[in-house]
């Protein structure tokens, strides 16, 4: 670069000179390259002149040393002085080295923390870098060397050890940098490890929608315009007809006779082929086969085959159509000296007359269509209302909830667990309003059905406790306290098998009005209709398991003499004077004016778990453990009318719906299913029963799933409580 007059002239050498240095750096050698490959042109460029000429010099120095030839030397001395002169231009090019003005730092401004290598080899294998000192090329063109790994074994032990993130440390293949993993990352690893989607809010579970359904539509399935080729002429088309009526004109394909209406005979004794004009058919009747010829038919028969002069005489005795053979066994010493058959004419003749006057019958074949043969059934949405969907849980109880309980007005709810606590709900907002402690495990409680009383029955160990929970109307609870009070005792004791005690103290300050107590665990109490009798049953195998108390007399009695087996429950017939007894296979039902058996109902289960009779009280419906419920029809047989086993394990409770065409049934898988149950005052038309609807909620512990399941006296709705200690509200 010169300088005259204050203005600069730049020398840029010709494309000549340019293209002699090229030719001369193309001679080197492989080995003369490898002294500028590598780590020494990776580093930074100078942007100064005098670590250029440093840099000039010491290049110089380090070929004076190798052994290039001379012309290598000038090739690479003539690079290196351009390289120096582009860069002075450079320098002098930008406008703040005129005026002597401090340079800008062109990253200075960046906000980026680290330098941002990309590696743009692509998808190519990286084993095809091992021998190299780089692993590829940046965004600019320039080599990513391989980060320098000098430790061995027991630094890369030591560095496990001491360093805490070493566990989240991976390296690129890519650039080969370690790289620190994030939280977000190594949840995002975790996450696919298990076999679970990495995005954590998407939802894998989605309720299916049926795109296809078996209903017909009328509507078509997609929005999608005709093909082209549904309205123009096929030309394929075109060509297969042009070559039929060429083949037609040539003589090549006849055309069809015409039928001869000439009659046509069949031979209808001929032999039976199925190929043959006979066998297609349609009213072809098949003629009776002939006995095939036995041992007793042979010119040689057994000796076991022919007949004694005993026998032979009682032969000819008999009449010829008594006779079990039509001819006498005869042995004959060979075939030629058999006779000819004196019969043979006779028994034609007789063989075509029974062929052509013995009337035979053609077998109808029913068609059946499959589809005819499953019900018709109403469509679910059709049934409506019944429970879909969970709408309040009460958590409270720390134990089972065995037993469930509404009052009649639907506003309050009662429940006993293992935890040995009696809890009463307000229904609306799951609250609880009272907690009752009881010195055992609740196995049953009942809700008086009768609106003017306010009284809950609880069964815990040997005892029935009467409880007014003060919940409500205060002259509801107030009245049913005074008509407690009002007892009078009569003046001569009789003997019970129970014992009637009034509550005092605590108990009474708790809502304990009486407390019967019987001589042996009590595990069910129900309440009669009207509210005045309940019943209990013992864990006893003695006539004394079912008892009838009555509440305003304070009296209590035994209704069976003897047992006749082990009674898993009891239940008041809502209009009748009838008592159901269930026991382990079989359900009886007496009548309580005339005290004797008026029937009894096969179950056809194993074991009986629970039942539920319909308000109208001509239908019954039974749980057992092996999973089955039985649908019985009271008026139409002993035997159930329907069986369902749609549960996969034992079936804890049922019930029915006071006011709605509902039933449910509670198992221990958790499941509750809830099945529409018509019943028709027509003595003709059977019940119609559909499952609607399969509702999910309780977690199953222990084994045990649905403990007790409930419906609202008024609403559609249900309730079940379980082994997780919950109570679940479905609407």
């Amino acid at each position: 670069m010169e300088r005259a007059g204050g203005s600069r002239r730049l020398s840029i050498p010709s494309t000549q000179v340019l293209e002699e240095q090229a030719q001369e750096s193309d001679d080197l050698t492989d080995s003369e390259e490898s002294l500028y490959s590598g780590l020494e042109d990776s580093g930074s460029d100078s942007s100064s002149e005098e670590e250029a000429e440093d840099q000039d010099s010491s290049d110089e120095g380090t070929l004076k040393g190798s052994s290039l030839s001379k012309k290598a030397q000038a090739g690479v001395a003539s690079q290196k002085k351009e390289r120096v002169r582009c860069q002075r231009l450079e320098a002098e090019s930008m406008p703040g080295a005129q005026q002597g003005l401090p340079r800008r730092d062109e990253y200075e401004e960046d906000s980026s923390d680290e330098e941002d290598v990309r590696n743009t080899v692509g998808n190519i294998p990286m084993e095809w870098y091992q021998d190299y000192p780089h692993v590829g090329y940046d965004l600019d063109g320039k080599r990513i060397y391989k980060p320098i790994r000098t430790k061995d074994e027991l630094d890369k032990f030591l560095d496990q050890m001491e360093n805490p993130d070493y566990w989240r440390t991976v390296q690129d293949k890519l650039t080969g940098v370690d790289v620190r993993l994030t939280d977000e990352q190594v949840e995002l690893v975790q996450r696919l490890q298990k076999g679970q989607f990495g995005d954590v809010h998407l939802n894998p579970y989605e309720p299916a929608v049926d795109f296809f359904s078996s209903q017909v539509m009328i509507h078509p399935v997609t929005n999608r315009p005709a093909d082209k080729r549904s309205f123009i002429p096929s030309l394929l088309e075109k060509e297969k007809v042009s070559k039929l009526v060429h083949a037609i004109k040539m003589g090549w394909i006849k055309p069809r006779r015409p039928k001869e209406d000439t009659p046509s005979y069949y031979d209808l004794w001929a032999q039976e082929d199925p190929n043959s004009i006979l066998g297609r058919h349609k009213m072809h009747v098949p003629a009776p086969k002939l006995r095939l010829p036995g041992h007793e038919e042979s010119y040689n028969p057994p000796p076991e085959y022919l007949l004694s002069e005993e026998e032979k005489l009682a032969w000819e005795q008999q009449e010829a159509a008594e006779r079990k053979l039509n001819f006498l066994p005869q042995q004959y010493r060979c075939l030629r000296a058999v006779p000819a058959y004196a019969r043979f004419i006779h028994e034609r003749f007789e063989r075509c007359l029974d062929l052509y006057l013995c009337p035979r019958q053609r077998k109808m074949r029913v068609n059946v269509d499959p589809e005819d043969l499953i019900p018709k059934l109403p469509k679910p949405r059709d049934l409506q209302p019944f429970p879909t969907t969970q709408a309040l849980v009460y958590r409270g109880h720390s134990g089972l909830v065995r037993c469930l309980s509404i009052s009649p007005s639907g506003q309050w709810l009662v429940s006993g667990s293992d935890d040995g606590t009696v809890r009463f709900w307000e229904v609306s907002s799951a609250r609880c309003m009272k907690t009752l402690p009881v010195e055992g495990v609740v196995k049953s409680v009942a809700w008086n059905p009768n609106p003017a009383v306010c009284l809950v029955a609880v069964a815990v160990e040997q005892s029935v406790l009467l409880v007014n929970p003060g919940l409500g109307d205060k002259l509801l609870y107030g009245a049913t306290d005074q008509l407690m009070e009002a007892y009078e005792p009569p003046e001569e004791e009789r003997l019970q098998p129970v014992t009637w005690a009034v509550a005092a103290g605590a108990e009474h300050s708790r809502g304990v009005r009486l407390i019967i107590r019987h001589g042996k665990p009590v595990k069910q109490v129900t309440w009669h209709p009207r509210g005045d009798y309940l019943a209990s049953v013992l864990a006893d195998d003695g006539h004394t398991q079912v008892l009838i108390h009555q509440a305003s007399k304070r009296w209590s009695q035994s209704p069976f003499r003897r047992s006749k087996g082990q009674v898993q429950c009891v239940l008041f017939h809502p209009l009748r004077p009838f008592f159901f007894v269930a026991t382990q296979r079989y359900v009886r039902l007496y009548n309580l004016l005339k005290q004797e058996l008026a029937k009894k109902l096969l179950t056809n289960c194993k074991w009986v778990s629970s039942m539920a009779v319909h308000p109208a009280g001509d239908n019954l419906i039974c749980g057992s453990y092996d999973s089955k419920l039985a649908w019985f029809d009271l008026d139409l047989s002993t035997k159930p009318y329907r069986v369902l086993r749609h549960h996969k394990k034992a079936l804890r409770s049922v019930a029915f719906h006071k006011h709605y065409p509902l039933c449910a049934s509670g198992s221990d898988d958790g499941s509750v299913i809830v099945c529409h149950g018509m019943v028709y005052n027509d003595l003709l038309q059977n019940p119609l029963i559909v499952p609607v609807k399969v509702l999910k909620g309780h977690a199953p512990a222990r084994d045990l799933g649905v403990l007790d399941v409930l419906f609202h006296p008024s609403q559609p709705w249900l309730f079940s409580s379980g082994a997780d200690a919950t109570i679940r509200l479905f609407a």
